[in-house]
């Protein structure tokens, strides 16, 4: 009975990666490209009991301050990806965290790339995992989206972020 107890313990921890000692699923992964094709890293979206992460780790980019979003289409046609359409925002709410009637579930942070152009971010999600997952694998899926510019995190829709640089479309793990 214990090596049947052991068996399903290790099946089930086999989905799992362990992170800070919180055991983590790995929901879905993005992989990032630039208007010009290139590779440019990719975006991982994990789950602990009811809160979901994503991690960015971003190369190619231009030095500075990149809004960074999730985009309700999961579709990422190059260069301009404007078939990502608008922000995810299952809710209806106004842009940005600084914003008195925001924010939305696409709003995440800047993401800071140095000279070399990489970059790197960890963020949780302002959803439930249910809420997540049913608004990112919706039928259309979802993109996550680098802009050219910072957001200013309250200028409705998009954050004064400017051009959409690079995009990745995630797909369930």
């Amino acid at each position: 009975m214990k090596a049947i107890v052991t068996l399903a313990a290790a099946l089930t921890i086999a989905g799992c990666t362990t992170l800070g000692g919180v055991p983590t699923l790995r929901l879905a992964t993005a992989d990032l490209r630039l208007g010009n094709g290139l590779p440019a890293g990719e975006a991982v979206l994990t789950a602990a009991g009811d809160k979901v992460m994503l991690t960015i780790a971003a190369v190619g980019l231009p030095q500075g301050i990149h809004g960074v979003h999730l985009h309700m289409v999961g579709a990422c046609d190059a260069p301009a990806f404007t078939t990502a359409g608008g922000h995810l925002n299952p809710a209806g709410h106004q842009h940005g965290t600084l914003n008195p009637a925001g924010s939305h579930l696409g709003d995440l942070p800047n993401l800071v790339a140095t000279t070399a152009g990489a970059a790197a971010l960890t963020t949780e999600l302002k959803a439930s995992r249910a809420e997540a997952e049913t608004t990112i694998f919706d039928s259309d899926g979802t993109a996550i989206v680098v802009h050219a510019g910072p957001d200013d995190y309250k200028t409705d829709p998009s954050g004064n972020s400017g051009a959409r640089i690079a995009c990745g479309v995630f797909k369930r793990s």
